[in-house]
């Protein structure tokens, strides 16, 4: 089975308790999950400024694919999107779709930009079913 990168959307909204991200209960005790140092990042240090030792050392325990940026392909991602329309995606959204493309992950968002990157790249979506 193929590893779940879990983008910091889902993250966020798993801390909060809300449903949309609840199918990461089974993928943790699964050990399917996965996370790059990006994401770490973005979700670490307001996580320590709460005092959330629980969630750090949860976060600091999944399995961490490591990042190899290739900024041409990072250029060309964009330049894809911007000729399909799909703008205002960050370079950190862009290589987290890419970390996942490299490593064959399926990635876990709730950001529709990802969406869209999915029908014109080969970035590929976990699908939560109904």
């Amino acid at each position: 089975m193929n590893r779940v990168l879990v983008d910091t959307s889902i993250w966020i909204s798993f801390f909060k308790g809300d449903k949309s991200a609840k199918p990461l209960i089974s993928m943790i005790e699964s050990n399917i999950i996965c996370t790059n140092e990006l994401i770490l990042a973005e979700l670490i240090p307001s996580l320590e400024h709460r005092k959330e030792d629980y969630l750090i050392n949860l976060l600091q325990h999944v399995e961490l694919q490591n990042l190899n940026i290739n900024w041409n392909e990072i250029i060309a991602m964009q330049a894809e999107n911007l000729s399909n329309g799909i703008n205002r995606v960050g370079l950190p959204d862009l290589i987290i779709a890419q970390n996942a493309i490299q490593n064959d992950s399926l990635l876990f968002t709730l950001d529709k930009h990802f969406f869209l990157m999915s029908e014109i790249l080969n970035l590929k979506l976990y699908q939560q079913s109904s």
